[in-house]
């Protein structure tokens, strides 16, 4: 986070209530400010503002040359080694400056001290860190080297990774304001950054998230999506198994869901809105949510999604974190990934939110379309979450490759399975037919402009860059609003 401007300072002296902004009048404060910090690293992250009122009305301070060397010299107290951002922003008169010391979210290095007495934040008040908290983070610190994601992969090579898909994580990253501008686009540099390579040495979440191909040496790496006729399993009508980086499981899953979802409609004055039957924001999360979460260390499971007339489940091997409850997962809690270092590079991408906001998400989505809350079942070898429709779908399911659904008794139109994996894969971005093809790794022109990108122009989810001149040299393709509400 940059924070270079008074507008900036502003922003964030509005965001008093949430807990990650501390006021400070002067540096004479110093000590209980580095207090301050220090907690911040030990949560969430926050900014510690010297020239600033309890009240939060900027009012600056002198910054002499001892300034800067007290700051120094109290950063180089905080141990474990932490980035720490120093900003010094002019005040609005004489030639006084606001002062801001920012951190961000640095669970993989915690527990933190300052002078050698661990913080920790508790709403608004700095308080020293219970000895039972900080053995607890000293354990999950350790133990992130036993973690699977964290082993190292020698038979992997940069060869193996996906540029384009990092490259996008890092554009998105910048863009949501969750990288620095600086990152650059040097793909071992960044893969360094992001923790997914030691000495030129990928490790296993590297290719979780990035592998260009068959993930044959991850079985974990596998996606299992059915479609079964009425309530039960005992006849498939549509089973796919699915292999690849995180990305690709993801796009496929969500094709799956809108290949087999009904899609009804109503009229809002002159205009009608569509919807699946569970909201795709709620289906999207709890797909993310269990790619992410699972449990990759027995390579024996797999996250699996199965669609039936009254329900949609999504399940992913594994169990809760330890001490947690199906209760405290469904009431405000905090974030504890069980694969942080792949979480951190979906939060960087905004797929995930800190302070464990996706399940609040997929309960008030739910609440707003009128549908049962959805249901979480964990035992000791899965957890699942169940979404449960209005009314049962009717069996048999549309026809392979389309949505149907009906409105007031009218079929609504088709939405096929490649028409929303070429909505999916366009996104934010702006493509040439190449570029698409590429993405989507397919061969043959001809099948992609009939299946994938005619139907698509057709039926109004997709425009041209070039509209008075299809045929123009550097024609490139993007999303319309009407393609965009598919994937809020």
């Amino acid at each position: 986070m940059s924070i270079d401007n008074l507008d900036i300072i502003k922003r964030l002296i509005a965001e008093k209530e949430c807990g990650r902004v501390e006021f400070k009048e002067t540096t004479g404060q110093l000590e209980r400010g580095m207090e301050t910090l220090c907690a911040f690293l030990n949560g969430e992250g926050g900014t510690v503002l010297f020239g600033v009122t309890d009240k939060g009305k900027i009012i600056g301070q002198e910054v002499s040359d001892k300034t800067k060397r007290d700051i120094a010299d109290a950063i180089s107290r905080i141990e474990p080694s932490a980035f720490i951002q120093v900003f010094y922003i002019p005040a609005p008169k004489d030639e006084k400056k606001v002062i801001a010391l920012h951190v961000e979210n640095a669970r993989m290095e915690r527990p933190f001290s300052y002078k050698g007495r661990p913080y920790i934040r508790f709403e608004s008040a700095t308080t020293v860190m219970p000895q039972q908290t900080y053995n607890q983070l000293l354990l999950a610190r350790d133990g992130v080297r036993h973690r699977w994601e964290s082993f190292p992969n020698e038979n992997l090579h940069l060869s193996d990774m996906d540029e384009d898909e990092i490259i996008k994580t890092v554009r998105l990253g910048i863009e949501y304001g969750r990288l620095p501008e600086s990152t650059g686009n040097d793909i071992s540099k960044i893969l360094e950054k992001f923790g997914l390579m030691e000495n030129g040495v990928l490790n296993h979440a590297a290719a979780v998230l990035f592998a260009n191909r068959e993930l044959v040496d991850y079985p974990q790496c596998l996606l299992r999506l059915a479609k079964f006729r009425g309530t039960d399993k005992r006849e498939f009508l549509d089973n796919q198994r699915i292999k690849g980086n995180f990305f690709k499981l993801l796009d496929a899953a969500m094709a799956f869901l809108f290949k087999h979802l009904l899609l009804s409609g109503k009229i809002e004055g002159l205009e009608r809105e569509e919807h699946l039957t569970v909201p795709y924001k709620a289906l999207r999360e709890g797909v993310i949510n269990s790619l992410c979460h699972r449990q990759f260390r027995t390579s024996g499971g797999s996250v699996s999604i199965a669609i039936y007339d009254d329900r949609v489940e999504i399940e992913n091997p594994g169990t809760l974190p330890l001490g947690w409850s199906i209760e405290k997962l469904k009431s405000e809690h905090g974030s504890d990934p069980q694969n942080p270092l792949i979480a951190t590079v979906l939060y960087k991408r905004k797929m995930l939110e800190s302070w464990g906001r996706g399940i609040s998400l997929i309960m008030d989505e739910c609440r707003k379309a009128g549908l049962p809350e959805p249901e979480f079942k964990a035992d000791s070898s899965q957890v699942k979450l169940i979404f449960r429709y209005k009314e049962p779908l009717s069996s048999p399911t549309p026809l392979a490759g389309q949505v149907g659904g009906q409105a007031t008794g009218q079929v609504t139109g088709q939405v096929t399975e490649q028409v929303m994996l070429l909505i999916s894969t366009l996104s934010n971005e702006i493509l040439s037919v190449k570029e698409i093809m590429e993405k989507l790794s397919l061969k043959g022109r001809d099948n992609f402009l009939t299946a994938y990108l005619n139907p698509a122009l057709k039926d109004g989810f997709v425009e041209q860059t070039h509209p008075e001149n299809p045929k123009h040299p550097r024609q490139k393709y993007r999303l319309t609003d009407k393609g965009k509400e598919l994937i809020k």
